[in-house]
């Protein structure tokens, strides 16, 4: 029988606050966190607007002279997961059974930020003055759990995802898979994001994806509404502690919820567009339901993917239908990037914990923006206001480019 795994600790940076206490405030205000670019000049950019994280300070939790070296996005998945291991209060535990303990945090892009500042400095300066003995370390991805690791000694099984937006749901459900196997006690997983640059938002124009609404950010983000234009930019971090259900208990630990189910797929489609049935995201869903051994009918809620893209939406209602059949109509979903914006490699984990807390709080989170339906879009989205409702499972999609796809399924404990 495999070990079951529980979620212990969440710590989440988000567009909505620092901490999930806070940033889960918001959601269930409805409130959104999408406002003017202030990282850097927008003048000759599209899209104006993006979901930043606002009064960050790293040196609450770093060495002001460490964070200084440290990119964004690292500066994130580190306070993300400080934040995730006082909230479990494992940080002792960690010191008695360091082998035990394992880091699985992953980022779609990495240092996007240190990338743009260090060539700027090279075409300036040339390549002795220009380069800092820092820039490797500041922008490949698994720079983030190495730095967690050091600082909590977490010896055990430490790596990093890379899986464009799925990447935050499969570093937890590979931390899942992790405990099951024997190989760790508990793992610090989930995923962290610094995309809001022009590099970042440039790109991403260059591809008619983002949102032009910038006379209107609060409102860009519309999952599902017949007047999306794309989705939001966003950044921050989603990091969960997950460990095994007898080693939470033994430490009188407390649990949020369990992780019954992981499911994983590829649409072998198309490197940016899902197919129209939406069938890769089909068999990851059906997968994560069969590994949690749980018939479609008992889900109460999926916190979906809902990016506000029109084949995006359209393609997962579609797969919400053929996963569910009649019950899809029974169904709450909703997208709260409408609030938070596209996290990117950070979506999975900050959106598994909204589905997480939707269970521990009895609310869903609503979407917002929802004004006008899309007629293709024809499931119970819990427009614009949070509801109060008892559920027992939850599921959260996420999906990224390449056509890769990650489900986590929760269950109230």
């Amino acid at each position: 029988m495999a070990r079951r795994v529980v979620v212990t600790g969440m710590g989440l940076v988000t567009p909505l606050g620092i901490g999930w206490a806070e940033s889960w405030a918001a959601i269930c205000r409805g409130q959104s966190g999408i406002g003017p670019i202030t990282h850097f000049d927008t003048t000759d950019f599209p899209t104006k607007i993006a979901g930043e994280v606002r009064n960050f300070d790293p040196t609450h939790w770093i060495e002001p002279r460490e964070a200084k070296h440290l990119d964004p996005f690292v500066q994130y998945g580190v306070v993300g997961a400080e934040l995730a291991i006082d909230d479990a209060g494992i940080r002792e535990v960690i010191r008695q059974v360091p082998d035990r303990v394992g880091v699985f945090i992953g980022s779609g892009l990495g240092g996007v930020t240190s990338i743009e500042r260090t060539h700027k400095a090279l075409l300036e300066k040339g390549p002795r003055r220009g380069m800092s003995p820092y820039f490797v370390p500041q922008i490949i991805v698994n720079i983030t759990p190495g730095h967690v690791s050091i600082r909590t000694g977490a010896q055990g099984p430490n790596l990093s995802h890379v899986s464009a937006c799925s990447t935050g749901a499969h570093a937890i459900g590979e931390a899942m898979r992790t405990i099951q196997r024997g190989d760790a006690d508990a793992m610090i997983a989930g995923g962290c994001e610094a995309t809001v640059t022009p590099l970042g938002i440039g790109g991403f124009n260059a591809m008619r994806a983002l949102s032009t609404r910038n006379d209107a950010p609060t409102r860009a983000s519309r999952p599902w509404d017949s007047d999306r234009d794309g989705f939001v930019m966003a950044e921050g971090a989603g990091i969960f502690v997950v460990e095994e259900l007898e080693f939470a208990r033994r430490r009188g630990a407390r649990i949020y919820a369990e992780v019954i189910g992981y499911g994983l797929s590829a649409d072998a489609h198309h490197i940016t567009s899902p197919p129209d049935t939406g069938q890769g995201a089909v068999r990851c869903m059906k997968l994560a339901l069969a590994d949690g051994q749980v018939d479609p009918t008992r889900i109460g809620y999926i916190n979906a993917h809902g990016t506000s893209t029109r084949q995006g939406d359209i393609a997962e209602t579609r797969a919400v239908h053929a996963v569910f059949g009649t019950h899809a109509r029974e169904l709450a979903i909703s997208s709260t990037k409408s609030m938070t914006g596209h996290l990117l490699g950070a979506a999975g984990g900050v959106e598994a914990a909204f589905a997480v807390l939707a269970l521990v709080h009895d609310v869903l989170p609503p979407t917002i923006n929802l004004e006008r339906p899309d007629p293709e879009c024809d499931l119970d989205y819990v427009p614009n206001t949070a509801r109060e409702r008892h559920v027992d499972l939850a599921l959260s999609n996420s999906f990224g480019f390449g056509g890769t796809n990650a489900s986590l399924l929760f269950a109230r404990i």
